[in-house]
């Protein structure tokens, strides 16, 4: 105890700064380790370093502090070799002008990304004919007809989105949800339309569109397995034949500020 208190008086004005820094430094690498399996090793170096500390200081060890002091230059050289793979995505980030601290993407980074994602995906689905009904979540949530798919939890991708909807996958069937920024579920099951105003041969995924954006704010993409034709649906209505540049333009719209407007281009 006394111990701390003379470290405590010893503290100025000037440390704050330097401790301050210090400790941005170490929360710099937590946050590049966080999600890798670095950070288990991580907690695994700080248990031993206390247990090493806590037995330097409370007993007279002379050959184990002596054993300590031998290697412990060697463990300074294996530090950097053990996070290797951290520091250098550390250093790659610096190349590219973003900060060790972790620069957070902005907004509108987010949305363009998510975009160019499900426009990616949709283009290729249409040239391939495959089926594909995706779902985005406006204000009024789609807990419940998440719940009736599986869970997902994922960063949207154009990868992930085509791996789903692979004509052999067991998920290809029903409908993606995506919410903000992520993909929460796959083989979501929705309300089907049934709206005098859709066209006969339109199929169940049309219908599923449809009925979604019936019942809430969302907006549905819907890709035919039979004409690859793009279509897309919002408040219980449906245009279709879009293609790639108007889809994009259709996905800003939505993703701004005020995204229950109706674009006029949507109006029947």
């Amino acid at each position: 105890m006394a111990d701390v208190l003379w470290i405590l008086t010893q503290i100025s004005w000037e440390s704050i700064p330097d401790i301050l820094l210090v400790s941005l430094i170490f929360y710099g690498l937590l946050l590049l380790m966080r999600g890798t399996p670095a950070i288990q090793l991580l907690r695994g170096i700080v248990v031993l370093g206390v247990g090493v500390a806590l037995l330097s200081t409370l007993l007279s060890l002379t050959a184990f502090n002596w054993l300590i002091r031998t290697i412990l230059p060697a463990l300074l050289v294996a530090i950097p070799v053990i996070f290797q793979p951290e520091l250098r995505r550390a250093l790659e980030r610096l190349g590219r002008g973003g900060a060790i601290l972790g620069r957070r993407p902005s907004p509108e980074e987010t949305m363009l990304k998510i975009i160019r994602s499900i426009a990616r995906a949709i283009r290729t689905l249409s040239e391939k004919k495959q089926g594909a009904i995706i779902v985005l979540e406006g204000d009024t949530g789609l807990q419940e007809y998440v719940e009736t798919g599986l869970r997902i939890n994922a960063e949207v991708s154009t990868e992930l989105l085509l791996s789903i909807f692979e004509p052999q996958g067991v998920l290809h069937d029903g409908a993606v949800v995506i919410r903000e920024n992520q993909i929460v579920a796959a083989n979501a099951v929705l309300p089907l339309s049934q709206s005098y105003r859709l066209e006969r041969r339109l199929g169940l995924r049309h219908r599923a569109a449809v009925g979604i954006t019936e019942e809430t704010d969302a907006l549905a993409i819907v890709v035919s397995e039979e004409t690859g034709v793009v279509s897309l649906a919002r408040q219980g209505r449906m245009i279709r034949h879009l293609d790639d540049d108007r889809l994009r333009k259709l996905l800003q719209l939505f993703y701004r500020p005020e995204p229950t407007k109706l674009p006029r281009f949507l109006s029947p």
